[in-house]
């Protein structure tokens, strides 16, 4: 199979319109053709013009670890171009950079995930092309949580930079297909293209997203390791938003969570006894970890490893969002004073919970916070949800 920048690459007729233009890449460290080469160097080997760089959250070497730490802009070291940084003193481009270029190749490996800061920055590069009269090309590449949708759709009046619009938490859509619902649903004047995967099947076993065994998998953003992870990811994100250690500063983080005063195992039998169903598709396991860096470093956790990978994943049973959300419940119910939520400013929000910024609503947290709510009551609010975006994504899907 191939992604967008391979067929970019190895057709001439697709590079044809950008002869004579100059050429901006958003990129990251996971922005790499299949033999390993990254597209800012293969691009330019290829002869275009390219003029400018772009990069999103962490930067375009992925060098920075969590939510708020800014990068520079910069002069790339080898081929002397401009680097912009849209996570630094600006999110989105500014009208000084978008001066650079007059076509921007948009080439960056998504996790399938609403928060995922890479959909926003796509949304503000089209936004601002539309006012610049710029063209956007997406180089295509697979979402590795595949098809399935889960989660609430975020409300009107939650947008942020985890949250660009109107999906659930785990969309389904490749980035590519994701603009296309961007240029529909906010009616924006742009000339996008989307540069689309050959011999890609989303559906497909085992890997339902990701060609295992076919393509390496680089880190997407520092604590993005693995394809588990990426499956993951939905759930475990929220994790972010409360005091329980999502595994940064261990080797595999947003795999696991775990704090120094819960009883693990304990949580794992509760999770069992509320919501059995919400815990297939994958297998949970007991373990112990210790921070090096962030929440609760240098003290040994009591924690749950999520296996979302063979013989255990199955990928039409997983739902990482409700079985994230059932380990909050377990965690009230066992124990009812837990100070779960952290309160601080996240992505650049500062007065609203960060696990309500994740969700873009309140609805998930107040949930486990009540105590007569049942599993029944989080699938009477989510599967509508993810019914009507099955629908409002039908049109947009290439593949």
């Amino acid at each position: 199979m191939q992604f967008g920048i391979d067929r970019l690459l190895a057709e001439p007729e697709l590079r044809r319109p950008l002869e004579g233009k100059r050429v901006a890449l958003l990129a990251h460290p996971a922005s790499l053709t299949a033999d390993l080469t990254h597209s800012l160097d293969a691009l330019v080997a290829a002869g275009l013009n390219v003029t400018a760089v772009f990069g999103p959250q962490h930067g375009v070497r992925g060098d920075l670890q969590d939510n708020m730490m800014e990068s520079p802009d910069e002069t790339d070291p080898v081929h002397g171009v401009p680097v912009f940084s849209l996570y630094g003193e600006v999110r989105r481009p500014t009208g000084q950079s978008m001066h650079t270029f007059d076509v921007l190749l948009f080439d960056l490996q998504d996790l399938g995930c609403r928060i995922y800061t890479f959909i926003t920055t796509l949304l503000y590069v089209l936004e601002a092309a539309a006012e610049h009269g710029k063209q956007v090309w997406v180089l295509d590449r697979p979402n590795p949580a595949g098809r399935p949708v889960e989660g609430t759709t975020l409300l009107p009046g939650w947008e942020s930079f985890v949250g660009a619009g109107p999906m659930p938490m785990r969309h389904g859509l490749t980035l590519g297909e994701l603009g296309h619902w961007f240029v529909d649903h906010f009616g924006l004047n742009v000339d996008y293209r989307m540069i689309g995967m050959t011999g890609y099947d989303p559906d497909a076993a085992p890997s339902h997203g990701w060609p295992l065994g076919k393509r390496i998998w680089v880190n997407p953003s520092p604590n993005a390791p693995n394809l588990w992870m990426a499956r993951a990811y939905a759930g475990t994100v929220m994790l972010e938003g409360t005091t329980l250690s999502e595994g940064r500063g261990t080797t595999r983080p947003l795999e696991l969570f775990g704090a120094p005063d819960i009883d693990a195992r304990a949580v794992m039998a509760e999770m069992a006894r509320i919501a059995p169903d919400w815990l297939a598709g994958c297998r949970l396991r007991d373990c112990w970890f210790q921070p090096t860096f962030h929440k609760h470093v240098g003290e040994l956790c009591s924690g749950v490893q999520i296996h979302a990978e063979a013989p255990f994943y199955d990928h039409k049973e997983f739902r990482p969002w409700r079985l994230q959300a059932l380990a909050f419940k377990a965690i009230r119910r066992l124990y009812p004073d837990y100070p779960l939520w952290r309160d601080f400013p996240y992505e650049y929000v500062f007065d609203k919970l960060a696990i309500d910024v994740i969700n873009g609503g309140p609805a998930l947290r107040e949930w486990v916070d009540d105590a007569e709510a049942a599993p029944g009551d989080l699938d009477a609010l989510a599967s509508p949800d993810e019914a009507a975006w099955m629908e409002v994504r039908r049109p947009h899907l290439r593949y």
